[in-house]
């Protein structure tokens, strides 16, 4: 076992022991670098995320560049579906980096409490429009069978577009991925910036 790893998963670098290219590239996808990097007693802490990409910058840079693409304002999806559906992906998951992480931006993007404590029943909360629900279902049929069935993509097909039924799938795919080295390396969410009143993941063995 290296010093870079712990029995529980690979350990996110402390910026002290970043390399040059990480000192240098990394911060770039942070929206105010300086608040991280001020060396203050009070500087914010480094996201867990580039700590964790730090041991391989340029995966992380492309990784950051295509995830920040899909909520930049060159993505064609509303931003409420794409954190509904990321947060399906993190519940169905049990990722809580990106539980934690998402249900702040959820709320941010539009998705109300209500929704949020929906979201563990999946589709078949009563709330959901026809639309929603059509969310959830390619959620779960993603991550259960590795595809979104003719029925679900006809349902959503009805109210998106060519690119924005390919920006869902890869929104989707791309967040099951994260979910999946998330987990695998004991990745830890972020300190809170505001209280989020959402359902707790139940624990692994609870699921």
């Amino acid at each position: 076992m290296t010093s870079k790893e712990t029995s529980s998963g690979l350990t996110p670098l402390p910026v002290d022991q970043w390399s040059e290219a990480a000192r240098s590239i990394l911060p770039g996808y942070l929206r105010r670098p300086e608040l991280y990097l001020s060396g203050a007693p009070d500087a914010a802490p480094m996201p867990q995320a580039l700590g964790l990409f730090a041991h391989h910058v340029e995966l992380g840079a492309a990784w950051m560049s295509f995830t920040e693409l899909l909520a930049s304002e060159r993505a064609t999806l509303d931003p409420l579906c794409r954190e509904l559906a990321i947060l399906r992906v993190a519940w169905k998951t049990g990722s809580n980096y990106e539980w934690k992480q998402h249900a702040r931006i959820g709320l941010a993007a539009g998705l109300t409490t209500e929704q949020l404590y929906a979201i563990p029943d999946g589709p078949g909360a009563v709330l959901w429009t026809p639309f929603e629900r059509s969310v959830l279902e390619a959620v779960d049929q993603v991550v259960d069978s590795s595809r979104i069935d003719a029925a679900t993509w006809d349902v959503l097909a009805g109210h998106l577009d060519a690119a924005q039924l390919l920006e869902l799938s890869f929104v989707i795919g791309s967040y099951l991925c994260f979910a999946t080295v998330a987990n695998s390396v004991g990745l830890a969410a972020d300190p809170p910036t505001e209280p989020v009143d959402a359902p707790e993941l139940p624990a692994p063995g609870d699921r």
